[in-house]
């Protein structure tokens, strides 16, 4: 493939941005790195002969061709790298020995969006002439609310169909709702203090550190070392989304201080919650956030629950056990219909390409493509690969960079043909 190592080169190039949103400073208002991230993004684009937009630094825009619109939706923002690491996360290294690039946003999202743009590249390279505009959106907070695409929207004009290359093949027919609660527990008063853990709603805590007395016993007994005063729980990140693919550091600090009744409706059956159930997967509960007020503790739960239900339906059963919460961040479910024309010629690209005869999936992850009419999300990732989305050792294969590079340039060639 003759784009192959610019492609690597730009994939490392771009993880070398560490973009997690940050406070705002100026006219950059998700802070310095994002901003810097989207404008190299463009850059690369302009260096193509590509016409661009950069939208007040909220997101930006690639366009190629005319006609009815298409939109390939990608983001440049990144969960924080968490702990864990062996490779630098923002050092973007290019592992000749085992094909890897290493670093955070390789496959969430950089890495795709580096590949949709070097495929419109190949196509305009070849002489292809789109019958509609192709418009690659690049958004800069979509780990953090879509404020992004608020914005956009507000400037520009979202297309009504179109992809985003951010989740899982062969193609996405439906996504989970999606539900950020913050639950406040007032304790009266407690016997510790500084308690803290996790980073990002969507992301499994994999720290978890709290000022407590040591007790010998309860920290073998939960796995947790005492160090400098604190009492320390080591986890495993994951995605939010798929909290038993990684280890959540709360826990067993929680069952440490006392508090089983609080850890077992977080964490067990209790709630009834992770009972609900459809065709498209079950609820997932996942507590990634404790922080400490006092007396009082809160926890952010990253709720993923299953897309033929309503938001209603969930509340409903957490209103039945009097918790004190508030909603930080929401997002209603999609559903598409399996038949369509973009989800059947979708598949049907996958499986050409592979091989392979997959049918459409559901996934509890949220990607771009809930904002549009007709949208789905479509790879990176496989059901053989690690699992690496919002992990440590975050990686993408050159085998991989080159597959997913054909595959999505044989499809927006017959999205858009």
């Amino acid at each position: 493939m003759d784009y192959l190592n610019d492609i690597i080169k730009s994939i490392s190039d771009l993880v070398k941005y560490p973009s997690w949103q940050r406070a705002p400073e100026g006219d950059m208002p998700f802070g310095k790195d994002v901003a810097e991230a989207l404008k190299a993004y463009l850059s690369l684009a302009e260096s193509f002969g590509f016409e661009t937009h950069n939208y007040d630094n909220y997101a930006g825009e690639v366009i190629f061709g005319e006609g009815e619109e298409f939109a390939i939706l990608v983001h440049l923002d990144v969960v924080p790298a968490g702990n864990g690491w062996v490779h630098d996360p923002f050092g973007g290294e290019i592992d000749e020995k085992n094909r890897k690039i290493w670093g955070r946003g390789t496959v969430d999202d950089k890495g795709p969006a580096i590949m949709s743009l070097y495929a419109l590249k190949a196509l305009r390279d070849e002489g292809f002439v789109p019958s509609r505009k192709i418009k690659l959106i690049c958004g800069c907070n979509e780990e953090t609310g879509w404020a992004c695409l608020d914005h956009y929207n507000k400037v520009a004009h979202m297309p009504d169909e179109g992809i985003s290359p951010d989740a899982d093949f062969p193609v996405l027919y439906a996504e989970k709702g999606i539900l950020h609660i913050k639950v406040c527990f007032d304790l009266g008063k407690t016997s510790f203090s500084e308690l803290s853990g996790g980073t990002r709603a969507n992301m499994v805590c994999d720290l978890c550190t709290v000022k407590a007395e040591a007790d010998e016993d309860k920290l073998k007994k939960y796995g947790l070392t005492y160090e400098d005063g604190l009492v320390v729980s080591r986890g495993v990140g994951a995605h939010g989304s798929t909290p038993d693919e990684g280890k959540n550091a709360i826990a067993p600090v929680l069952l440490y201080l006392g508090l089983k009744d609080i850890h077992d409706l977080l964490f067990t059956e209790k709630i009834g919650l992770k009972d609900l159930e459809d065709e498209t997967g079950k609820l997932t509960l996942s507590p990634d956030i404790v922080s400490q007020e006092g007396d009082k503790i809160f926890v952010t739960c990253d709720i993923r629950y299953p897309a033929t239900m309503k938001k209603e339906d969930i509340l409903k059963i957490i209103h039945n056990h009097k918790l004190d919460y508030e909603i930080t961040n929401e997002q209603a479910p999609l559903y598409n219909d399996k038949n369509g024309k973009l989800i059947t010629t979708l598949c049907a690209v996958y499986n050409e390409y592979t091989g392979k005869n997959l049918e459409p999936i559901a996934i509890g992850g949220g990607t771009y493509a809930r904002a549009l009419k007709c949208g789905a999300a479509f790879g990176p990732e496989e059901a053989e690969d690690d699992k690496v989305m919002h992990q440590a050792e975050e990686y993408i294969s050159f085998d991989k960079v080159e597959r997913c590079f054909n595959i999505y340039k044989t499809a927006i060639e017959r999205l858009t043909k």
